[in-house]
């Protein structure tokens, strides 16, 4: 999906779907008068699909694991993963206090090139965490694909610690179907 149609057809569904008005406040601290509530798109089978679909050409080819990021991120990784066929791993926010005490979830991150899938990048700061721990693993961690980039810094403060954003919509593709 990279014809400039099908996107705006993407981005015409998933703000139909998910974008709210309001006052909110973002992970980031920052407070917003529009939200796009991710759990509105993932819940859709058929949109969840396209946007999938949408993320399978943006992966690196030297993937070799992806990673959900909690909680946005988990069905965007499992249904990844079955697209291409790479196995997806979990990360938590925090550590859980009970089982295996562990905050990235699913098998073995060390020595292995990750790709991190996430919902929406406003900040990057659950990115950023999230990085941090599968480095800290032994895991080589360049790049991320997620769903929007809010175009709010995001991208250059990852790119500030060597991440590279692979977004399928970004804020500008979502407001030009407004």
């Amino acid at each position: 999906m990279g014809d400039e149609t099908e996107i705006s057809l993407l981005a015409t569904r998933v703000r139909a779907a998910a974008l709210l008005t309001g006052s909110f406040v973002l992970r980031s601290g920052k407070t917003s008068t529009e939200y796009f509530d991710k759990y509105r798109f993932e819940a859709e089978p058929a949109l969840l699909a396209d946007i999938v679909a949408a993320m399978v050409p943006l992966v690196p080819a030297q993937a070799e694991l992806l990673a959900g990021l909690e909680l946005g991120g988990v069905p965007l990784a499992t249904l990844l993963s079955a697209r291409t066929g790479l196995p997806a791993r979990f990360v938590r926010k925090k550590a859980k206090e009970y089982g295996t005490r562990q905050i990235a979830e699913g098998g073995d991150f060390a020595g292995k090139h990750v790709v991190l899938v996430e919902d929406v990048v406003t900040s990057g700061g659950a990115v950023l965490d999230a990085t941090k721990v599968l480095r800290d693993q032994g895991a080589t961690v360049e790049h991320v694909v997620c769903v929007i980039d809010r175009q709010e810094g995001g991208a250059q403060r990852l790119a500030d610690v060597g991440l590279t954003l692979h977004p399928a919509l970004t804020r500008a593709q979502l407001d030009a179907v407004a």
